[in-house]
This record gives structure tokens, C-alpha cells and sequence, in this order.
């Protein structure tokens, strides 16, 4: 996996996991939904560069 995609993904998963977090303690429905989506993402970027890496090799 590319470095700079996995620092993003993982990047990306951190900060849905703060936001869904901050969403909950505030009672915030939407910000937390934003953080399950922002997840989401970055687990599909991940699991792209995982299939990416899969054929390279």
C-alpha cells in the first residue's frame, strides 16, 4: 500500500471516529452521522489500496 494512502485512510478514519464521538457526547444526530460516513471512506480507501497491493504483488 502507498504510504501517503494509508496515512490518508487512516487519517480519515481518526477523524470520523472524533467526530462521531464529539457527535455523541453533544447529542449531535448529523455530526454523527458525518463521522460514520467520514469512517466509512476511509475504510473504502483502505480496502482499495489493499486490492491495489493484492495485484502488484
Amino acid at each position: 500500500m502507498s504510504g501517503t494512502e494509508k496515512s490518508k485512510a487512516h487519517a480519515e478514519q481518526a477523524k470520523g471516529k472524533a467526530k462521531e464521538a464529539a457527535g455523541r457526547m453533544v447529542g449531535n444526530e448529523r455530526m454523527t452521522a458525518e463521522g460514520r460516513a467520514e469512517q466509512a471512506k476511509g475504510n473504502a480507501r483502505h480496502a482499495k489500496e489493499d486490492i491495489k497491493d493484492t495485484f502488484r504483488h
